[in-house]
């Protein structure tokens, strides 16, 4: 296969995913409200344009397949017609059997599709076969131009012979009401005879760019501000104030111009989770519904690509664990059907994405005894343990409530992937729970993973970035301030104890017993009227108070990943490159704030 046909494939193969995904959304709308005509009329176009699209690319199963749905939605438009459930589960395995094709394109593989096929034609007959019958659930007819006697445009594949896509045209083009808010419907393509199927666009503004071109074009930029960094370093003092200021504002709004490249709305990923929610309350045989709020929230593709299995998980587990049977809500006064909402906005240089249900609550007490038998924390500190602190465990492997193993839960797996993946992209996660009234689950990750905000400080002679997304505040206190509580150093902060953490010590006592070893974080021998520096930062929930030598600055950075062999260190994440020249390490908060905690709470403080 040649390139350009490589790139059309690559291309065809993105806007299917994204058909595909808008077809379980619309079919979980249509199975909840049956009479609402304009879902109908939208499925039938995205299937008009995915079959169009594979007949110009000779993808034959995924042709053939949405051939058969074009001729099904056809008809409920056309007869006013309503699938029953077994109808329904019939649509939507057809409609996983194209995204097995779809990943059968990447291998060549052979998928069969004749049975679901013929299973959609008898059903599109049967449709039809109702048409003298009185009806009895009819879709109300759609106002249109066309004459009652118009026939539904697709024709069954025997009769006639598959035609390229842009010569298929709908003769009701009016009669098809867009969905408020749909932009996903990518239009159809033309053929070129000269240059072969040609994927091309109608909109003339509109650029289809592959990732790893971006990715590649942010490295160099990212480069570009390190060396815009060493230049202000090197040759600013000796210059006028204004000699590299358009340098500098140049390279930081291409910066800026090539991370709004790499944005996309959450909603783009939110939408696909209508089928997954459908499913799971289908397999624990309860009534949900999904509520999507702050679609339109931004955030780096590559960021929310990293959260796509997660949220998956978090979704079932609200379903099994949070929402109640229809029969315990009623007898709780609750609407039968559960709610499930699934939200995203803005918070400064993060983003938090919510998933809160309106089920039962998590069992707090369940959690203390599981975590006490499983022997992950003593029974007399778990009587000391907050609400929230316990609630964390839930992410350790292996931890689960449920006694039974079913599909869907039981297992302990998945919580503390979950966590991971959050962690991977420099994310916390929280949660919170009230009895009889739900649980929420906020997720704090960074808008962009391309440029980190930083606060810069010195510990011995090695300077440190600490990045903002944890960073709470920026504190000067007195050794005399400082007092002991559990074994800790801790200061007040807000009205609470907030425990320290001396930096200098911690990294110099992991040199002499390796990064990987479990070290004390004694304080050191201060005096009374010594001045300390710290930042509070806080990471799932909890706030640690490291201790640096020396605040610099607030600073913009472009994070590399560390290479072997330093990237099994877990106190650092990765490092930049100061305008001086000398590399500078990012430390990982999350995993030094859970390391401290760790070792306090087996007595190695």
């Amino acid at each position: 296969m040649s390139d350009h046909q490589e790139e059309y494939k690559s291309v065809f193969i993105a806007e299917t995913e994204g058909h595909l995904e808008e077809i379980d959304r619309l079919l979980t709308l249509l199975e909840k409200e049956p009479g609402q005509t304009e879902y109908v009329h939208a499925l039938f176009r995205i299937t008009h344009t995915l079959k169009g699209n594979a007949e110009s690319m000779a993808f034959t199963t995924l042709a053939e397949v949405s051939h058969a749905l074009e001729d099904l939605f056809g008809v409920m438009r056309d007869e006013g017609a309503v699938l029953n459930a077994d109808q329904f589960n019939s649509v939507y395995k057809a409609s996983d059997l194209l995204g097995k094709a779809l990943v059968a394109l990447k291998t060549n593989a052979k998928v069969p599709h004749r049975g679901i096929r013929t299973r959609l034609k008898v059903i599109a007959d049967q449709l039809r076969s109702t048409e003298e019958e009185p009806p009895k659930a009819k879709i109300p007819a759609a106002k249109t131009k066309a004459t009652a006697k118009s026939k539904p445009v697709a024709k069954p594949a025997t009769k006639e012979p598959i035609q390229p896509e842009a010569q298929v045209q709908d003769p009701e083009p009016s009669a098809e009401p867009a969905l408020e808010g749909e932009n996903s419907i990518i239009p159809t393509p033309e053929i070129t005879e000269a240059e072969g199927p040609i994927l091309s666009w109608s909109s003339k503004d509109l650029v289809q760019v592959p990732v790893y071109k971006l990715d590649d074009l942010l490295n160099l930029v990212g480069e570009l501000v390190i060396e815009r960094d060493r230049i202000l370093a090197t040759h600013a003092p000796t210059a006028g104030p204004s000699e590299f200021s358009r340098l500098n504002r140049l390279a930081s709004d291409l910066q800026y111009a090539v991370m709004d490249v790499r944005l996309v709305q959450v909603g783009f990923l939110f939408n696909k989770y209508h089928r997954t929610l459908r499913d799971a309350a289908s397999l624990e045989h309860k009534n949900v519904r999904l509520v999507l709020d702050g679609t339109d929230t931004e955030i780096d593709r590559n960021v929310l690509q990293a959260l796509s299995d997660s949220l998956t998980h978090l979704l079932r587990n609200a379903v099994a664990h949070g929402i109640e049977s229809p029969e315990e809500r009623q007898r709780l006064g609750k609407a039968k059907e559960g709610t499930i909402i699934l939200s995203a906005r803005s918070d400064n240089d993060a983003v938090l994405i919510e998933i809160r249900d309106d089920g039962g609550g998590i069992h707090v007490e369940k959690i203390r005894e599981k975590a006490v038998s499983r022997g992950l924390i003593s029974a007399e500190h778990a009587k000391l343990l907050k609400e929230d602190d316990l609630l964390m465990y839930i992410f350790e492997p292996g931890f689960s409530t449920q006694n039974q193993v079913n599909t869907l839960s039981g297992r302990g797996v998945g919580m503390d992937v979950v966590k991971r993946a959050v962690e991977s992209v420099g994310g916390t996660i929280r949660i919170s729970t009230e009895a009889k009234e739900g649980t929420t689950i906020t997720l704090r990750v960074p808008a962009s993973m391309a440029v980190k905000g930083t606060l810069l400080c010195q510990i011995s002679d090695i300077t440190y970035a600490i990045p903002l997304i944890y960073t709470d505040a920026v504190v000067s206190i007195y050794a005399n301030e400082i007092s002991t509580l559990n074994n800790r150093k801790v200061f007040r902060y807000s009205g609470e104890p907030v425990p320290l953490l001396f930096l200098k010590e911690y990294f110099g006592q992991r040199a002499e017993k390796g990064v990987n070893a479990t070290c004390s974080h004694k304080a050191p021998e201060l005096h009374p009227e010594q001045k300390l520096e710290l930042v509070v930062v806080e990471a799932h929930g909890r706030k640690v108070a490291m201790v640096v030598d020396k605040l610099l600055q607030q600073k913009e950075i472009v994070e590399k990943p560390l290479s072997p062999p330093l990237q099994g260190n877990s106190s650092i994440s990765g490092v930049t490159i100061l305008g001086s020249g000398r590399v500078c390490p990012v430390l990982n908060v999350v995993s030094l704030t859970n390391a401290f905690f760790a070792s306090s709470m087996i007595g190695n403080y």
